[in-house]
């Protein structure tokens, strides 16, 4: 237990943004390259990706939080590399489950070979009981054999035709062959095209420099865990886990054997409620909270967040630090829907203020704002609304916008003065 007790409010709230890369304001001047591109996904972990796109999907939206207008193409370029399947291809990066279905740097790769080996051995996969059926088992033999002599594939490449009865995606046996294959390892991620998967055999995908030898389950995890508490900086020793999408019952073991090694770190912070609570810290981020707590390590980057950002992964940390409930609506009937369909969390400083609902008319370059919010409390004053308007101007750049629209806004009064800012 450090000796520091309490620590403040502020200085959670500054170490779990430090951690997340959302503290310091944007470089300015050059555009970032592919090392801070790189560096971005390195310092949170892994990156989780989404299909929906009413702007830009998950993945580019969370890295442009950390890093402002970027060129996406980088981000592609260090995963796929334009689908290159020599031994010396430049990934860095590739794509599997942790959180979520997530971008991961390949130096964390044998990290995942225990949990690839589980899924082939029935553990944690959805797809046991379609595996199972002899005649999947020759359907699993043939598009193994068809990707690894004939090259990288996409489901249409098998067009069987059949549907597998009781699947909610109702995808045909070729496309749960194939996702099946790639969840035990024996395929990877070789390309996206229109965001689709193209699938090949991590011979082909992956780089020489690769370590392929599967540590220990309980090593692997135990590295994971000590990289989920860095990314998140400060959270509840229950929170730990949420990183990786653990079952309590998998982490809390791991987790308490790296509090007794001197991994994690016991502290008392006091949080939103003013109550303090025990909480956890990784030894490698003790000095930042410390100089947190001495006012030297402060939030002061204004940003918008996507509904899928690392920072909200801790169940609960959102309304115990920030006061702040984040919650994703699109899957909500839309009369039920108290906020919108996509609605992105704003970032000013050190508080979650306020949030949007946006929709990128790309054809006409429109960005039409559905509606705003501003939390309880927050004063719509003219720093504020200048403060999103810069980080407004450079999320239209992005997205390649030459419009704003508000549409709604509470109070009208922000409205009114983020248009006059912009």
């Amino acid at each position: 237990m450090s000796t520091r007790s309490p620590y403040p409010l502020s200085a959670v709230r500054a170490l779990a943004l430090h951690a997340q890369g959302l503290g310091e304001p944007l470089r300015r001047g050059a555009r970032p390259n592919s090392d801070d591109v790189y560096a971005a996904v390195k310092r949170v972990g892994w990156v989780q990706i989404d299909t929906l796109q009413v702007v830009n999907r998950a993945q580019y939206l969370t890295l442009w939080s950390r890093l402002g207008n970027y060129d996406t193409q980088l981000l592609d370029n260090l995963l796929f590399d334009d689908g290159n399947t020599s031994s010396d291809n430049r990934r860095r990066l590739f794509e599997y489950w942790a959180h979520a279905a997530c971008i991961i740097p390949l130096t964390d790769y044998a990290c995942f070979l225990p949990q690839m080996r589980q899924r082939k051995e029935g553990h944690g996969t959805w797809h046991s009981r379609w595996v199972a059926d002899p005649e999947n088992q020759r359907m699993l033999q043939a598009v193994s054999e068809k990707v690894r002599d004939r090259g990288a594939a996409r489901p249409a490449d098998f067009r069987t035709g059949k549907r597998a009865p009781g699947s909610w995606w109702n995808w045909d046996d070729a496309k749960i062959a194939l996702e099946y294959l790639y969840d035990i390892g024996e395929l990877a991620i070789a390309n996206r095209i229109n965001f689709q998967r193209i699938y090949d055999v991590p011979e082909r995908v992956l780089p020489a420099w690769v370590d392929r030898e599967e540590p220990l389950a309980e090593q692997a995890m135990k590295r994971l865990l000590e990289v989920s508490m860095r990314a998140l900086g400060i959270c509840t020793r229950a929170q730990v886990g949420n990183y990786l999408h653990l079952k309590p019952t998998e982490a809390n073991p791991i987790v308490e054997a790296l509090i007794a090694d001197g991994r994690f770190v016991r502290i008392e912070a006091q949080l939103a409620d003013k109550r303090k609570r025990e909480m956890l810290v990784h030894c490698d981020n003790l000095p930042s909270l410390e100089s947190a707590a001495d006012g030297a390590l402060r939030a002061r980057r204004t940003t918008f967040l996507n509904p899928f950002d690392s920072l909200f992964w801790a169940k609960g940390r959102d309304l115990a630090v920030w006061n702040f409930k984040q919650r994703l609506e699109c899957y909500v009937p839309a009369p039920k829907r108290e906020w919108g369909y996509f609605c992105l969390p704003i970032l000013d400083r050190d508080r979650l203020v306020g949030r949007f609902d946006p929709k990128l008319e790309r054809k006409t370059g429109l960005l039409r704002l559905k509606a705003l919010y501003l939390e309880p409390g927050v004063r719509p004053s003219a720093r504020l609304a200048g403060s999103v308007a810069r980080a407004m101007r450079d999320f239209m750049r992005f997205h390649d916008a030459t419009d704003l629209v508000v549409e709604r806004s509470d109070p009208a009064e922000f409205g009114t003065k983020l248009m006059a800012a912009m």
